[in-house]
């Protein structure tokens, strides 16, 4: 069951279930519980978008927020694609950036 979808700068729907939100926001990164809203702007309105060096097909949404970035990782599916993991950082990861917010 899709919890939320949201279209990209690239143009790109990306995705999310239920329960794969519920497992990153109470297993992997308890700090994103109840982040929906700024995840969905991250995907939406992010100020960088950069390309993962280890997988093409992977994408790092960047969106600054409160002193660190907020950090949506997807993969890319065609005109689709799904939310892999989300985090707060302060170190931006290497790779190729392909979009910035003007």
């Amino acid at each position: 069951m899709i919890y939320f979808k949201v279209t990209t700068p690239l143009d790109k729907e990306i995705r999310v279930t239920k329960r794969h939100w519920e497992f990153i926001a109470t297993v992997k990164h308890p700090v994103m519980k109840g982040k929906e809203k700024r995840v969905a702007l991250t995907l939406k309105d992010p100020d960088f978008i950069r390309r993962s060096r280890k997988d093409r097909s992977v994408y790092l949404y960047y969106r600054w927020a409160k002193e660190k970035y907020i950090c949506v990782v997807c993969k890319h599916l065609n005109a689709e694609g799904f939310i892999i993991t989300i985090y707060i950082t302060s170190r931006v990861k290497e790779g190729e950036e392909i979009w910035r917010k003007s």
